[in-house]
């Protein structure tokens, strides 16, 4: 047997909400905004020896035909309110959040990441997400709605400026020597001075130094802009594919655009999300995701998605019937508010739809679920556990972000029954490595830049 150390699977938990796959009728579902709810899944991942506990973030609730989304969980409590109140139950999780760079200003996000980043004693992470849309934007004092490359390149300058922000304190900034009354060793602590197309800003920096030189950075992006700032940005990066060959293609393009940009490709990590139907034997789990697939693909779901296509009302149609037969209307106003809006041809899209329908032999609501659903990782826990191996053995990935439908207790099963298994394969730790998100992720500290200017 080799003496070489196996790749390590890294592991992040999230807890469902705002969408159909979280299945709240459930009788043993709970809150999806109550705190006994984050902090069960906290410690439930802690207990698994996960790195990190995550937070998507969704700022309007949605609507359809003016009327509130009713199809999916709505609202979300604050992130950072929820993350610092975790970081007082767990010792090692770290604790990512999801923040718009599109509606928050770079100095109040600094200053709140490097806020937690201090008390949770360096598990702070950030996922740096924009917004898409002008009906999102109207919560917003200004709007908020930026064009695609407008979007990008506030992004980018938001990260560079709160880097900086981050970087305005040195470690041995801090002396507090009681006996010569000396507090700070250099006067200009926290002083910074920026000047981009986005910013203009200077001034001192509220917060000292983060535990782990800076909180974590983590990012999406398919589109080949989007790949390139999270390769130049990113410390994570999530990845929208969940299958090889697919995936693996994906994780060497980014790896390939780091490097391009001056990083290591080590210093990336690639983390697709992912949920996990578990059973006693393959046939019980397989019959297990087909009843919990049937009930989150409901008739009204699979109508509500599709409308997103069509971008009509298709509310009189069958779901156990044919595809609607009239075409997509991209001109009308849209019927679905507040949700990811589709970007590619209308018309190509319903056009494979058809053909998918017609080759399948397959009803309304059997094209969603052939089309939309991500399939969990289903199988017995041995199956699960091997799976989960060779996908990242075969730099598929670096890990995944694991959830469960049923919130918040879903994840118990996988750490109780898969996680021993990984560690007997010696693909995932018995024990945290360190003290910090970064020591845990196998993470340099960023080299502490000196006051750079935007050009």
């Amino acid at each position: 047997m080799s003496s070489q150390k196996r790749k390590q699977v890294i592991l992040g938990a999230y807890l469902g909400g705002v969408n159909h796959h979280t299945a709240w009728w459930d009788p043993q579902a709970g809150s999806q905004i109550e705190f006994d709810s984050f902090e069960h899944t906290a410690r439930t991942a802690e207990r698994g020896k996960f790195d990190f506990f995550f937070l998507a973030e969704g700022l309007a609730l949605r609507e359809r035909a003016g009327q509130i989304f009713d199809q999916d969980i709505i609202g979300r409590p604050d992130t950072f309110t929820v993350l610092a109140s975790l970081a007082a139950v767990t010792e090692h999780l770290g604790l990512a959040g999801t923040i718009n760079a599109t509606f928050n200003e770079p100095y109040e996000l600094a200053r709140q990441f490097a806020t937690l980043d201090q008390l949770s004693g360096g598990r702070a992470a950030w996922n740096v997400v924009t917004s898409f849309d002008a009906f999102t934007g109207q919560n917003f004092r200004r709007g908020g709605y930026l064009d695609r490359a407008q979007r990008y390149e506030r992004a980018e300058e938001t990260v560079a400026l709160v880097r900086e922000l981050w970087d305005s304190w040195r470690s041995e900034d801090i002396v507090a020597d009681k006996a010569s009354g000396r507090f700070l060793a250099r006067p200009d602590a926290g002083e910074f001075a920026f000047h981009g197309s986005h910013f203009d800003v200077n001034g001192r920096f509220t917060v000292p130094r983060s535990p782990q030189g800076r909180p974590v950075i983590l990012q999406a992006g398919v589109s080949p802009q989007g790949r390139d700032f999270a390769a130049g940005n990113a410390d994570a990066i999530f990845s929208p594919y969940g299958q090889l060959p697919e995936a693996a293609d994906f994780y060497r393009d980014i790896k390939a655009r780091a490097v391009a940009a001056g990083r290591d490709p080590g210093d990336i990590k690639i983390l697709p999300s992912a949920s996990f139907v578990l059973g006693t034997s393959e046939a019980d789990a397989i019959e297990k995701y087909r009843d919990i697939r049937d009930q989150q693909v409901t008739g009204q779901t699979a109508l509500v998605l599709l409308e997103q296509i069509w971008n009509l009302d298709l509310s009189k149609y069958d779901p156990e019937g044919p595809l609607p037969d009239i075409a997509p209307d991209p001109e009308a106003p849209p019927i679905i508010q507040g949700r990811a809006f589709i970007h590619q041809d209308r018309f190509a899209t319903v056009a494979k739809l058809r053909a998918v329908a017609e080759s399948k032999k397959l009803n309304l609501r059997e094209v969603v679920i052939d089309q939309f659903e991500r399939g969990p990782i289903v199988g017995t826990p041995q199956q699960v556990a091997e799976k989960i191996d060779s996908f990242v053995g075969n730099d598929g990935s670096d890990g995944f972000i694991l959830g469960s439908h049923l919130v918040p207790t879903g994840l118990d099963e996988f750490v109780d029954d898969v996680v021993p298994l990984l560690q007997d394969r010696g693909v995932h730790r018995s024990d945290y490595e360190g003290t910090t998100l970064r020591d845990n992720l196998g993470l340099p500290i960023p080299v502490q830049r000196e006051h750079v200017t935007a050009r």
